[in-house]
């Protein structure tokens, strides 16, 4: 997979609530399918699905500790995202930063004092 692909499938994880709210759990530690479950209401089943869709986008990996499988949040992915809003997120503080400044002018030219007409 490429870079443009796994962001893709990174942004497409990201795009559902129920997948956001399992990785805000996993950043708390790792939690088993079960565990992520309880709030849920969806079965098991449900939740595998949405775990299946994290694991391809790379977001979560599943590893084995005896008959337990716990699921972790994996980072890198979500680093690629961040440095991908992060370029535009620049941007748009120079475009607010040009506008605060316009706004200034704007606000200066109107404080000034006018001249007065003679009669």
């Amino acid at each position: 997979m490429n870079a443009t692909d796994r962001l893709n499938a990174t942004f497409l994880a990201l795009a559902d609530p129920t997948r956001r709210a399992i990785l805000a759990r996993l950043a708390l530690g790792e939690a088993s399918v079960n565990e992520l479950a309880e709030p849920f209401d969806m079965s098991q089943p449900a939740i595998s699905k949405h775990l299946k869709m994290l694991e391809r986008a790379g977001l979560v990996s599943r590893g084995r500790d005896a008959q337990r499988r716990p699921c972790r949040i994996e980072a890198r992915p979500l680093e690629a995202a961040w440095l991908w809003i992060e370029r535009y997120r620049q941007m748009w503080d120079m475009n607010f930063e040009r506008l605060d400044a316009l706004l200034d002018e704007l606000q200066s030219t109107k404080k000034a004092p006018r001249r007065r007409r003679g009669k």
